[in-house]
């Protein structure tokens, strides 16, 4: 794995791929340009959901031709009575009636995620007009969680000139439990493991390094690295431990001895999302990384979240990883 050809390495396996990803949120004209992007470099093959003539106007509007881009718009898809069934006997336990479902799968983010889950489609990316909250909600709801885990999370790649980090969860869950740590580490370890074909070497971050300090929330991150343990042995993880002792192998060396992870992490868990969201934007503005994400991990099939203020680039990169991601 060269960080410098990292995207363009990612690029020619999506192009092998050939998967086919849909963009709900596709009245943005930021999305319609990388559509035309990534389709021009065949990335991957795009549909477009929503209102057909709104989004054949809007491309006209920019002068983005849609040649080779499809459109799903859900007032007209033969597949619609169908998903608002579907829908339904997936929510009624919750309350949904047959009414409410199938005019929420009028809603492009649900009727793209139905299409995923039917596997008419192979990942859908959204967020440059949905919130978070929505595009995860509309994942959740309608392609599930992923065999195993019982947690929706993110990562960050952190891209240097000389070396690939992941973050996580810098993004989604506020404060997770032990448990729901556990879910973040396994899915992020598979997930950069999946992006960069290279082994994980997993690092717990706390604020003490291997009982340096003792406190409830040292006592948390333990916990979850115990759990990690025993649910995947095939992984290297270790904690807790401070981040200098993470990425320093002299110090890494000297606060904990034997540990196979201590100066050589590449995967940092972090015990909040405070942390994990200060430590990225830290990382980006001050470190000189590109943060790539966040990816959405968790979910049965790729459903992936993107900034309101992403660029287009930022799409086109997130429909990489989505194609890739989806292969594992």
């Amino acid at each position: 794995m060269n960080p410098s050809t990292f995207i363009d390495d990612l690029k020619a396996r999506a192009r092998n791929l050939k998967k086919h990803i849909v963009y709900p949120d596709a009245m943005d004209q930021r999305a319609i340009n990388a559509a035309r992007i990534v389709t021009d470099e065949q990335l991957a093959s795009i549909t477009l959901v929503g209102t057909e003539v709104d989004i054949r106007e809007k491309a006209a509007s920019i002068g983005v031709a849609l040649d080779g881009i499809s459109i799903v718009d859900p007032a007209r898809n033969g597949d619609t009575k169908d998903f608002a069934a579907q829908y339904y006997e997936l929510r009624k336990s919750k309350g949904m009636t047959e009414e409410v479902a199938a005019q929420t799968v009028t809603n492009p983010l649900f009727h793209g995620n139905l299409m995923v889950r039917n596997e008419l489609a192979d990942g859908s990316v959204a967020g440059s007009l949905s919130t978070t909250g929505d595009v995860i909600k509309a994942g959740l709801h309608c392609i599930g969680l992923k065999e195993g885990i019982k947690t929706v999370s993110s990562l960050f790649i952190m891209k240097f000139p000389d070396k690939i980090w992941a973050f996580a969860d810098c993004a989604v869950l506020p404060l997770p439990d032990a448990s729901q740590l556990a879910d973040i580490t396994i899915s992020t370890a598979d997930n950069y493991r999946a992006l960069t074909e290279v082994e994980p070497l997993v690092a717990m971050l706390s604020f003490s390094t291997m009982g340096s300090a003792k406190h409830e929330l040292i006592e948390k991150v333990l916990d979850a690295m115990y759990m990690v343990k025993k649910r995947r042995e095939d992984l290297k993880v270790d904690g807790e431990m401070q981040f200098d002792a993470a990425i320093i192998p002299a110090i890494g060396k000297k606060k904990a001895p034997e540990s196979g992870i201590a100066g050589n992490a590449n995967v940092f868990i972090f015990p909040d999302l405070q942390s994990g969201n200060i430590a990225y934007k830290i990382t980006e503005r001050l470190g000189g990384a590109e943060a790539l994400g966040p990816v959405v991990q968790g979910l049965a099939r790729p459903a992936y979240d993107l900034s309101r203020g992403c660029s287009v680039n930022d799409i086109v990169v997130t429909t990489v990883f989505n194609a890739v991601m989806g292969a594992v």
